[in-house]
């Protein structure tokens, strides 16, 4: 991918790592990622006719699983900025035309001319700085229609010091720094300052992850 954006970041993925994303984020958490994400997916209640946009998509994981929801109506856009993972969707999707790719960055603000039923952003935002993260919210409402869903599947509010030590030992190790700043957030607040409202949370891995609605 070039020189990092930000260097501090752990979602601008060096292209071994980008390779190989979904085997290593199963190894890395004992298969506890694998086993929340069919869960988190489940709980959007996606609709057959919705049409969806997953920024940070990668390789399109996500994507399948909320697939298997839609009809031939419906449908999802992909957004990543890395080409080792645009190649990885579209290998995947090749036969589904539901299924489009688009490599843009989530992080400047863009228009695709579209504005979708649901929003998904998984495991992306915390890896931003914060300022980065208000453009990201930004795109994000404005690509919604009204009345439409925004999900932000990533690690809930939480105070590191009361974690179990194994479990903080494990998050300082493969977390960046940007993660840190991010579990203090409230993140309610700031989407309400963005113009959302009706939240509904589920939380997941002893309460350190959560799916966190808000309405447009």
């Amino acid at each position: 991918m070039g020189n990092k954006i930000y260097p501090d970041s752990g979602v601008e993925l060096k292209p071994f790592t980008a390779r190989h994303y979904d085997s290593l984020m199963n190894t890395v958490s004992l298969g506890w990622y694998k086993r929340f994400i069919f869960r988190a997916i489940k709980d959007m209640e996606i609709q057959p006719n919705d049409s969806i946009l997953d920024l940070g998509c990668g390789t399109g994981r996500n994507a399948g699983l909320m697939a298997s929801y839609l009809n031939e109506n419906g449908g999802i856009t992909g957004l990543d900025v890395s080409g080792i993972m645009e190649k990885q969707f579209n290998k995947k999707f090749s036969d589904d035309k539901r299924m489009q790719f688009v490599r843009q960055r989530a992080d400047i603000p863009f228009d695709m001319g579209q504005k979708f039923d649901k929003i998904l952003i998984s495991f992306v935002i915390h890896g931003f700085p914060h300022e980065a993260r208000k453009i990201v919210i930004s795109n994000i409402i404005n690509h919604l229609k009204p009345g439409a869903s925004f999900f932000m599947l990533d690690f809930a509010e939480f105070n590191m010091a009361e974690m179990p030590a194994l479990h903080r030992f494990v998050f300082k190790s493969i977390e960046c720094k940007y993660a840190f700043d991010f579990i203090e957030k409230d993140w309610k607040q700031i989407l309400i300052e963005n113009g959302f409202n009706d939240f509904r949370e589920t939380f997941y891995m002893k309460r350190y992850v959560r799916l966190l609605k808000a309405i447009k």
